[in-house]
């Protein structure tokens, strides 16, 4: 039987990977704009911030080709692994003398010049290993209450960590995979309604446990209130979504970059692209994204079709990861939520998240390959299959040709 050759990229999603790189494209262009006068400040070097982005977006493509090459029978196998590294690097962290504190959060591991953020890599990391164990034990997440309750003791040791640097945001965004993914394995409404209430007042008492997180709060609900303390940062954000009106004020003339809105190249990178791009320019990345999470999520439809079941939850997880970090750090920028430290998923200054983020694409892109060849191999079975009737269906109208010329000629001969 013929096969196809197999091409280095076969079945990658081109409108995926083409939305992909144009968000990295948008990351570096307006890390170069928004961290010009910050660098030169904290530096001396104009161009200090946007380097190290550019090198970081090097890193994570080459992170991404090398998790393309991993089959996804690896990653469902290293779950374990998986999980114990990710609950691994939540405990280094917060080890003193290891743990780097910035801001008030020990979030970061230092390695000289770079720093590494554990949380980042722990989002993939449970991801991967719930995919693995819905799978392994879908019958009793949906038939036992005991099924259902062992991921979220799971997800419970790890929230812990994370509040402990503290991450509130990180945490939101891996429970909120875990939830989606456990709803579209086919868990019972009641559970999962349960679920939902539980974490919801989870979250009201986390809130209210910690006198910063509730300042937020306050500061969200009428940040003009107190526009100099706790509304400061989100006065400003709406002060360079104000000045971009429709179509911004130009790429490079962004105000609030000088020194008015605090962590402009990275958490509120996205207000700097409102300011120089306006309505416009928000509407097409909020659309990008859009994009982006229906493709992944689209991925995962097509595996669950062909009963790729691993391949499923883990494209669920990570569209779900993505979508939601960028969610709410776009809603921060515009005020729909409380602030929390979230970078822009391929687009904000980060290597952790921007390394990590590229590795979920790399993931993904490795799915599509193996459904690709998957369908290949069926076309390639059919079509052998339908060569081999036609061949018996020959040889039958030879061997019946044969028979009449044989019957002819004895005709003749008894004549």
């Amino acid at each position: 039987m013929n096969m196809k050759p197999q091409l280095p990229f076969q079945g990658l999603d081109s409108l995926m990977m083409a939305v992909t790189c144009l968000l990295l494209v948008t990351g570096l262009i307006m890390i170069a704009s928004a961290s010009i006068d910050i660098a030169e400040a904290r530096s001396g070097n104009a161009f200090h911030y946007v380097t190290r982005h550019g090198i970081f977006i090097a890193l994570g493509l080459i992170a991404a080709l090398f998790v393309y090459q991993l089959p996804t029978n690896w990653w469902q196998k290293s779950g374990w692994m998986a999980l114990s590294a990710a609950l691994f690097l939540l405990t280094l962290v917060l080890i003193p003398g290891i743990g780097k504190e910035v801001n008030g959060s020990v979030r970061w591991i230092g390695f000289g010049s770079l720093n590494l953020q554990p949380s980042e890599i722990a989002k993939l990391f449970l991801v991967t290993y719930l995919a693995g164990y819905l799978v392994r034990r879908r019958d009793e997440v949906v038939a036992s209450w005991w099924g259902f309750a062992k991921p979220m003791m799971v997800l419970f040791v790890a929230a812990l960590l994370l509040l402990a640097e503290p991450d509130f945001g990180a945490t939101v965004v891996i429970g909120s995979a875990f939830l989606g993914m456990i709803f579209l394995s086919g868990a019972k409404i009641g559970q999962f309604i349960l679920l939902i209430v539980a974490c919801l007042i989870s979250v009201v008492l986390l809130v209210i446990s910690q006198p910063y997180r509730l300042k937020r709060l306050i500061g969200y609900t009428d940040p003009w209130a107190d526009q100099y303390a706790s509304g400061y940062q989100l006065t400003q954000s709406l002060i360079a979504f104000g000045r971009g009106d429709l179509a911004g004020v130009g790429l490079g003339n962004s105000i609030q970059k000088q020194f008015y809105l605090p962590e402009a190249h990275t958490d509120f990178v996205f207000a700097i692209l409102a300011e120089e791009f306006g309505l416009i320019g928000t509407l097409i990345v909020i659309v990008l994204f859009a994009v982006l999470v229906y493709r992944i999520c689209r991925t995962g439809f097509i595996a669950e079709k062909r009963g790729q079941l691993f391949s499923a939850y883990l494209s669920y997880g990570i569209a779900i990861l993505l979508g939601v970090q960028a969610f709410i750090n776009m809603g921060v920028n515009m005020g729909l939520l409380p602030t929390k430290g979230l970078t822009l998923p391929l687009v904000s200054y980060g290597g952790s998240s921007l390394v990590v983020s590229c590795m979920c694409i790399g993931i993904i892109a490795r799915i599509q390959k193996e459904l690709s060849l998957v369908e290949d191999k069926k076309s390639g079975d059919s079509s052998g299959k339908h060569r081999n009737t036609q061949a018996v269906d020959s040889a039958l109208n030879n061997y019946s040709q044969l028979l009449n010329t044989t019957d002819i000629q004895r005709g003749d001969y008894a004549r």
